[in-house]
Order: C-alpha cells, then sequence, then structure tokens
C-alpha cells in the first residue's frame, strides 16, 4: 500500500514523496478475538520479526498486526535507505519532526486498523520508531485529526511504546487546547511507555521526558516503566508487562479489567 505526500522541494517545486509500505504479517487470535493491535517495528527492521516474538506472548485474545515500513532515505544514515516509518536525523529535542511522514505511517495503521469489526478493542503499540509512530498515532487519535488536518477515523483503546519518544511533544499543548473533546479523549487513553536504562540508541531521558510530557498535558492514565540495565532492546520481563497491561486495559478475557 502506498500514499502520496506533497512537500517543496527546491525553487518553490512541490515533490510528492511516495511511500509504499512493504509485507503485512498477521498472528492470529489462538481463542476468542477481543482486540486488535497494530505493532510497528524499529528503524531498518520488517514486521516479521515483531510477529514471531508476538506469536509467543500468552494473550490469546488479540490478533497482531505487523506491518514493514516504507523504504525510504534516511538522513540519520546519510541518505542511505532503510525501512522506516517516518524519516529521522539526529535524535534531540529540537531535532525538526517529519509530519509528512509519521502523517502517512499514521493513515497506513488507521488504515489497517479500520476492517476490524465494531465489536472489537482498537491498539497501537511499537518500538523505537516504532513506539514514536505509536504515540504520535495516540496523539492524532485524541485530536481527531492528522497533522495535516486530515480526520482521524480510529478509536483506540491503547497505545504502547517501548524504547521510543513522542514526536511533536512541544507543540502538543497547544493544539489540545483548540480541539473539543480533546481532554476527554486525552484523560481517558490509557497508554504503557517503557524504556531501557542502559539505551544507547534511544536514550532513557527521551521516554522519561516523553511519559512527562504526556501527563503534564492531559494524558492521565499515563504508566512509564523503567529497566535498570537494559539495552535499545526488549526482554522476557518487559513483554510480561505489557501482556499484563494490555490485558487490564483492553478487559481480555480471564483477566480484571
Amino acid at each position: 500500500m502506498s500514499f502520496t505526500s506533497p512537500s517543496v522541494g527546491s525553487g518553490g517545486r512541490t515533490v510528492r514523496r511516495v511511500f509504499e509500505f512493504g509485507r503485512t504479517y498477521v498472528v492470529r487470535p489462538k481463542g476468542k478475538h477481543q482486540a486488535t493491535v497494530v505493532w510497528l517495528h524499529g528503524l531498518g527492521d520488517n514486521g516479521s520479526s515483531w510477529s514471531q516474538l508476538l506469536e509467543t506472548l500468552p494473550l490469546p485474545n488479540i490478533k497482531w498486526i505487523c506491518p514493514t515500513a516504507p523504504t525510504q532515505p534516511i538522513k540519520v544514515f546519510g541518505g542511505f535507505p532503510s525501512t522506516a516509518w517516518f524519516d529521522v536525523g539526529e535524535l534531540s529535542e529540537d531535532a525538526p519532526d517529519d509530519i509528512e511522514g509519521l502523517d502517512a505511517s499514521a493513515a497506513h495503521v488507521a488504515n489497517l486498523l479500520s476492517t476490524e469489526p465494531d465489536d472489537i478493542k482498537l491498539g497501537v503499540g511499537g518500538f523505537s520508531m516504532g513506539a514514536a509512530t505509536a504515540l504520535y498515532s495516540a496523539t492524532c487519535f485524541t485530536l481527531r485529526k492528522y497533522g495535516n488536518g486530515n480526520p482521524y477515523p480510529c478509536n483506540l483503546s491503547a497505545v504502547v511504546g517501548l524504547s521510543g519518544w513522542l514526536p511533536c511533544s512541544k507543540t502538543l499543548s497547544k493544539k489540545l487546547e483548540e480541539v473539543d473533546d480533546a481532554a476527554r479523549r486525552a484523560a481517558s487513553l490509557p497508554l504503557l511507555l517503557c524504556h531501557g536504562k542502559g539505551d544507547d540508541v534511544v536514550p532513557y531521558k527521551f521516554g522519561e521526558k516523553s511519559s512527562q510530557a504526556l501527563s503534564s498535558t492531559g494524558y492521565q492514565n499515563v504508566a512509564f516503566k523503567a529497566y535498570n540495565g537494559l539495552g535499545h532492546y526488549t526482554v522476557p520481563e518487559e513483554m510480561d508487562e505489557v501482556c499484563a497491561w494490555l490485558s487490564s486495559k483492553l478487559g481480555l478475557e480471564g483477566t480484571s479489567s
């Protein structure tokens, strides 16, 4: 699936970026289908590796959808192409956000969720830049629109971000104030952020500050979990936390809601 988005090139010409998304991997629920979660991989990865891990989790009521990001030139790699949900340069608090790429990926996620039955709860999660895209999707849901102003169609019930960060955090508060009912959606949406204190790719402070940014702008249902010694990867302890949290927040069978 591809999304085309305009951007201004040299000389003021509008250049259209085409986002060709890769293969999507689906893990079917082993029990009664109660929730569907789109899970987004990190930079340079694909949907297959995470689908294999998610298939082993004791969450029989969840259908997992694991798409593969478009291959595109990445600034942090000197323009070398890689699978990525959006373009990223240096990881710093002042680095510009690729709204165009974020919107295209958030729209791809929403499109994957759009065909799920009405009685199925919907969620988005991810790792690293996949986590950033998941958190961006959470803000789109809250604002009921993408960064480009187009309406956001999905109702999200849970969002998970592992080893990631919150894009567009500096403008979030102002945007929330401009949208009727955004505060109510922000207050009720459950979010789980997890980060390793030994992360040398996306520093721990990015996860911590992202959690604080969400909480300070009215997201009242944010859980932040820190892991001593954990680098830029996941471990069973962290995935156990994700399982317990999803079971609780999504009210899955056999668990307390």
